[in-house]
């Protein structure tokens, strides 16, 4: 499997917070079967201020101290990127990082204000090039009152990433209802662990893969957490990708 959401990096925003915590990380992630992680420290104007550069080098730090300890899990430099308005240009200046350097970019939208207009942010980065991911779509708290935003979201070529832990009961009902309802209406393409740490936020992908494939079957689990994962570290596109469930039902039209 592949974790393309994780905050394992050391030090530099909510997550890991030193190497020993890093390494203890790693180590669970590949008891739960996780052979590469795409790093995603925060990127949030105000709060972590992370750069592509300070992301790159502290991926870097980390690989080597895999290394050093014989640890062997794949790492990969990404961004749990907040939208912002200057927000192409600091992907063109690499300030923001894509996931992997590939043309999918994981955006954090404001969890609890809709922001706007999203329809044309997303539009814009697609002109651009790139293919949107929305993480934990699940978890907003103006999820219910807005989904036909999702849907046309989706409808457009937006990709959703689903939490694990979600699907688990972690972050509570509504998480779990809405996690368990985006798979069942095929908008979900990924599922990731965003772990921060062992105690609170664990790596639990393999769980949530088989509670995911309970709902939508094993071949769509795997396309989840293996197939299209490894098309992002791949920089494969889209249209070469496994359809989502909805696009299979001709709900969402085959991304370009």
């Amino acid at each position: 499997m592949i974790d393309v959401h994780c905050h394992i990096l050391p030090g530099i925003d909510d997550g890991a917070p030193d190497i020993r915590a890093s390494l203890r990380m790693a180590s669970a992630l590949i008891d739960d079967g996780v052979e590469a992680v795409v790093c995603t420290p925060h990127i949030l104007p105000g709060l972590y201020h992370n750069t592509g550069p300070l992301i790159r080098a502290a991926t870097e730090e980390l690989r080597s101290a895999l290394a050093a300890a014989g640890v062997h899990l794949s790492l990969f430099s990404g961004a749990d990127a907040h939208i912002c308005p200057d927000f192409g240009a600091k992907l063109k200046s690499g300030e923001i990082l894509t996931l992997a350097d590939s043309r999918y970019v994981l955006l954090e939208l404001p969890m609890h204000v809709r922001p706007e207009p999203l329809t044309k942010f997303v539009f814009e980065l697609m002109v651009a090039g790139y293919v949107p991911i929305i993480s934990h779509p699940e978890r907003l708290a103006w999820i219910e009152p807005h989904f036909s935003l999702i849907r046309r979201l989706a409808r457009s070529g937006v990709w959703f990433q689903v939490t694990s832990g979600s699907l688990l009961g972690a972050f509570g009902r509504s998480a779990k209802y809405w996690a368990e309802r985006l798979l069942d209406e095929g908008f979900v393409h990924l599922l990731a662990t965003d772990a921060h740490d062992l105690e609170r936020r664990a790596p639990d992908l393999k769980r949530g893969r088989d509670a995911a494939a309970s709902r939508v079957g094993d071949v769509e689990a795997n396309h989840l957490v293996f197939t299209r994962p490894q098309g992002i570290l791949a920089n494969t596109s889209p249209s070469n990708l496994p359809l989502s469930l909805a696009q299979h039902a001709n709900e969402i039209p085959k991304s370009a």
